[in-house]
């Protein structure tokens, strides 16, 4: 697996839509101070990688985040990472919504949820991984295998990414948790993603970044691509 890319996911901190319990969708909601501080926390375990790109959702609770932690990084927007469009939804509380006879649907069955005047769920799933698996073949075209790269996105945009890595159907991917400030790790290889990291909130990040490539006499082997049978020796100390 240290011949291919490496996409960090970086959940957007706290905002004050997630300290209130509501949905604030692509409404233009801000970091509440915890949401700051944990933006500043996670840039202290990003510093020192090397990023080839840094990429993000338009919105501002997204930038926010990236502000604080790399201060120093010039993101580029990437629509296809923005949050879901929850439509009438949006701005409502979390309590208020659990009553909706849609919640159910959103809990059980998310691939036929569609939201009123908004996205559904599977639309959303879809772009997002196209937009990741775009911008992961870039970085590997432009910076090599060995790349490390990250994009700031939303929970539910992150959650549906990495059940597409995980190979499982969209309806699984409410067991899956991307805390604010959380950090996951994928790896595309050519025959199957691996998911090195889900909902890192304090883990020393520098193992993610891959040792140099070691020259080859002959081309690489689908090899790369193969699991570790037995769970392998983890990243080198």
């Amino acid at each position: 697996m240290v011949s291919v890319a490496t996409l960090l996911l970086l959940r957007h901190g706290r905002t004050t839509a997630n300290a209130d319990g509501g949905l604030a969708g692509r409404q233009p909601v801000e970091l509440d101070d915890t949401g700051r501080a944990q933006a500043t926390a996670v840039g202290g375990r990003l510093a020192g990688l090397p990023l080839a790109a840094v990429v993000t959702s338009p919105l501002i609770r997204c930038r926010q985040t990236l502000e604080l932690a790399l201060p120093g990084a010039e993101p580029v927007v990437e629509d296809g990472l923005i949050e879901c469009g929850y439509g009438d939804w949006e701005g409502q509380s979390l309590k208020k919504l659990a009553k909706e006879p849609l919640w159910p649907v959103v809990q059980q069955h998310p691939s036929a949820a569609a939201f009123p005047q908004g996205e559904s769920m599977a639309a959303m799933s879809a772009r997002a991984v196209a937009a990741v698996r775009a911008w992961d073949a870039r970085v590997t075209a432009e910076h090599g295998p060995e790349a490390i790269w990250l994009a700031c996105s939303h929970g539910d945009v992150i959650k549906a990414i990495v059940a597409d890595a995980l190979g499982v159907h969209l309806d699984l991917f409410q067991r899956i948790v991307a805390d604010p400030a959380s950090v996951t790790a994928i790896r595309y290889t050519p025959l199957r993603p691996f998911l090195v990291r889900l909902n890192d909130t304090g883990g020393d990040l520098s193992a993610l970044v891959p040792p140099p490539r070691k020259r080859r006499r002959r081309p690489a082997r689908a090899a790369e691509s193969d699991a570790a049978v037995g769970g392998g020796a983890g990243a080198a100390g």
